[in-house]
């Protein structure tokens, strides 16, 4: 990918984030665009708690700098791009922006905005990404940018990580009230949670996203074997391709896939989708950059 950095810049290092609610990454480079370490630290997602996602912002940076060995400057001399989940939300963004320890720069957007960026490079296309949640992003010729999806836990992200967990998870409960019989996956989510009612009901209360999305590789394991998971994998596909149709109705973007659980329903996918798809010119972490290194155009949407 270019790189875009002026030739002259206040700042000494630029950072990318990109959060999601499974984990955070954090990549610094140079003025040059040389790339000096990297680190990871817990979920970040804005709907898990705005201290806690400053907290795995922070530790993810103050590891990405201990990995090189370079002593960690203040922030105030660094430029952020954060790419987070829950950055759609205007009140989320406000408070995280209002808990900010002292940035030279800070350029939020959403983690699936971020991945548009890497993906194709700032330039137009289409991205569907699905990993412990889902959202779609698209910037269309017209400079026009669309998200479909990413509502968030619990009520939206279908196809993602955490909505095939809950949905393996109510599948345990129907099989364990008797009300369809337990085939592999019921019965592998219950050793996962536990095999009687108590359990599950104290597993549930504490799951969260994270923990939803934990359960969705059961889903995969169990597929040849149990019907039921076969469904939630198809179930899963179609919202991904119904989420790629709204973004771009006549299919003439280039479409890149992103996350661990897209990468996965691969197989579940129609031909005619996947031959639509592209290899990604970069992850979040470089869109990521690209929002520190071009501020002018760091612009969150607020539907």
């Amino acid at each position: 990918m270019p790189d875009p950095t002026p030739a002259t810049t206040p700042w000494r290092f630029f950072i990318g984030i990109d959060g999601g609610g499974s984990g955070t990454r954090a990549r610094v480079v140079d003025v040059d665009g040389r790339v000096i370490g990297a680190g990871e630290a817990g979920p970040s997602a804005l709907g898990q708690g705005i201290e806690q996602a400053w907290a795995h912002v922070q530790l993810a940076i103050a590891r990405a700098f201990a990995t090189a060995g370079v002593p960690q400057p203040p922030l105030a001399d660094c430029a952020l791009g954060l790419g987070l989940a829950g950055a759609h939300s205007p009140a989320r963004r406000d408070a995280f922006r209002v808990q900010a320890p002292a940035c030279g720069l800070l350029a939020l957007d959403t983690d699936g905005g971020t991945a548009l960026r890497g993906a194709h490079g700032g330039a137009p296309g289409v991205v569907v990404a699905a990993g412990t949640g889902s959202v779609g992003e698209a910037l269309r010729r017209n400079g026009l940018r669309i998200t479909v999806g990413g509502w968030g836990f619990g009520i939206g992200d279908e196809g993602s990580g955490a909505w095939l967990g809950q949905a393996a998870m109510r599948l345990a409960h129907r099989a364990l009230d008797g009300r369809i019989p337990a085939g592999a996956l019921a019965r592998a989510v219950w050793r996962t949670a536990g095999g009687q009612r108590d359990a599950l009901i104290d597993w549930c209360a504490a799951a969260g996203q994270h923990g939803y999305a934990r359960l969705a590789p059961l889903v995969f394991d169990n597929a040849d074997a149990d019907q039921a998971a076969r469904r939630l994998l198809n179930e899963a596909a179609a919202a991904l391709v119904e989420m790629a149709r709204a973004l771009d109705p006549e299919a003439e973007l280039p479409l890149v896939l992103a996350g661990s659980i897209a990468q996965r329903l691969k197989p579940w996918l129609p031909a005619e989708l996947l031959a639509r798809c592209v290899a990604p010119q970069g992850d979040a972490i470089d869109g990521a950059l690209l929002l520190a290194r071009l501020p002018a155009t760091a612009t969150c949407p607020d539907s």
